[in-house]
């Protein structure tokens, strides 16, 4: 059996640096990053490229590029010769453009930005490629199983010339897994040969099985996914498309619970942040606005009680001045809770305990119990983070994802997810990539930074299975 990505695949250049040796770091081999493949590209792309350096047009990108997993060459470091494959035109495809059908369909939460990628498919595979059938998948997987969803709708420049401009996504979307059995049989009926997923890990998940039961059929259909999540968790992916726009929602939180806190007697505002399994959002946004003063992440085990517990620093600090801001991601204190998580959403991720809610009783409480008076605001601006429109880094990102899945997918590369290593856009193998969760490293530069901006406890890091 395969072992685990690499906690050294989730990191930043200079954390890689920090723990380059370690044994938690297990194999990882070439095979591991090798991409699928329908057969082999022999129609020449329709794309206005060129191989010529200096003829003044773009160039394609030869099918042997590669992109170096590992930058830093310390002796007696693993990795050093890993290779990804570089994403990009290739000069021969797959598909006949002129026969070709391809289906987008996107999946579980809203993130800023899903409308930019469906635009940016269409274009890419209608006026570069000439694709003459291009199909919208309603409501996610659900859209794939003629049992629970609407029938899919051929997209036109119509349906998208406005959206790239919206919130939320065209499509729809819904959590929860299909049959792969259901979805292939159905993109055999409407005979689709790509289909894109857009998604965070859940539906990569989906998206790798379909691609197993379209191999065990050994049929000519490419799955390319395209990843999708404000947490920024999804490994081989420095930042995923919607996390620079909920950054900027979030920070912008931070600054209206500052102003609530520092208008009040003891005033605590606390703020409850995206993050199920990583702390990105929730750590940015702290230092992105400066304003907090304890920042809770799902890395760390913060202790309630105690000395050094959050309750009595958060005493001390009010104490010194008079107001606070605690910035919480939403998987962060679970140790807290008595009960083990025993119940699980559709995308088969667990449910769970509301921290918001129990950090502002808990705090409430031992100051009751301390006679100090107290004024806590809870804000929850989760729904209102992950529902704007998408800023400019954010409809670039989502533009340059999308656009790199259609030439991966038209050249016949499939089971492939689109990745961002090394400041280059990759093609990473999906059942690769779902293996494990990006999380922060609690030794990095991000972390440590936070530490330093807050002057908070160094609390012990949450065990890792």
């Amino acid at each position: 059996m395969k072992q685990a990505i690499p906690l050294f695949a989730q990191l930043t250049f200079h954390e890689q640096a920090t723990i380059m040796g370690s044994s938690r770091i297990p194999e990882l081999t070439q095979g591991d990053l090798t991409i699928p493949r329908l057969g082999t590209s022999k129609i020449q792309s329709p794309l206005n490229l060129s191989n010529t350096r200096g003829d003044g047009r773009g160039d394609f990108v030869p099918a042997n590029s590669r992109i170096r997993y590992q930058i830093h060459t310390l002796p007696g470091t693993a990795h050093q010769d890993l290779e990804l494959e570089q994403a990009g035109p290739r000069e021969r495809i797959f598909f006949h453009p002129e026969n070709t059908t391809a289906a987008i369909v996107t999946c579980g939460g809203l993130c800023p930005g899903l409308n930019n990628v469906v635009r940016s498919i269409f274009h890419e595979l209608k006026h570069n490629y000439r694709v003459p059938r291009i199909l919208g998948i309603h409501n996610g997987y659900a859209g794939l199983n003629p049992e629970q969803g609407r029938p899919p709708s051929q997209l036109t420049d119509d349906d998208v010339v406005e959206i790239h401009k919206l919130g939320g996504v065209i499509l729809g979307t819904s959590r929860g897994p299909q049959d792969a059995a259901v979805i292939v049989k159905f993109l055999q009926r409407e005979k689709i040969d790509i289909l894109f997923c857009v998604g965070g890990d859940g539906t990569l998940r989906g998206a790798h099985a379909v691609s197993q039961e379209i191999a065990r059929r050994d049929l000519k259909i490419s799955v390319a996914g395209i990843p999708k999540t404000i947490d920024n968790d999804i490994p081989f992916v420095y930042r995923t498309f919607g996390f620079s726009t909920a950054l900027e929602e979030a920070q912008q939180a931070l600054r209206c619970a500052h102003a609530e806190a520092n208008s009040a007697v003891n005033g605590v505002g606390l703020v409850k942040l995206m993050g199920r399994h990583a702390g990105f959002i929730t750590a940015y946004a702290a230092l992105a606005s400066q304003d907090a003063n304890f920042v809770l992440v799902p890395e760390i085990d913060f202790p309630l009680e105690g000395p050094d517990g959050l309750l009595v620093s958060l005493q001390q600090r009010l104490e010194r001045r008079n107001h606070a801001v605690i910035a919480v991601a939403e998987g962060a204190g679970q140790h807290l809770f008595d009960s083990d998580l025993d119940h699980f959403d559709a995308s088969g991720n667990p449910k769970f305990r509301d921290i918001g809610p129990f950090l502002k009783l808990r705090i409430e409480r031992h100051f009751q119990q301390q006679k100090i008076p107290i004024s806590v605001k809870y804000i929850d601006p989760s729904y209102l983070i992950r529902s704007v429109p998408a800023n400019a880094q954010d409809r670039l990102l989502s533009n340059q994802m999308a656009r790199f899945a259609v030439h991966a997918a038209m050249a016949g590369n499939t089971d492939v997810l689109i990745g961002h290593w090394n400041n280059c856009f990759v093609h990473v193998p999906i059942g690769t990539a779902v293996r494990t969760s990006k999380c922060m490293e609690v030794e990095g530069d991000l972390w440590t930074s936070v530490l330093l901006s807050t002057g908070q406890p160094r609390w012990p890091a949450t065990p890792k299975s």
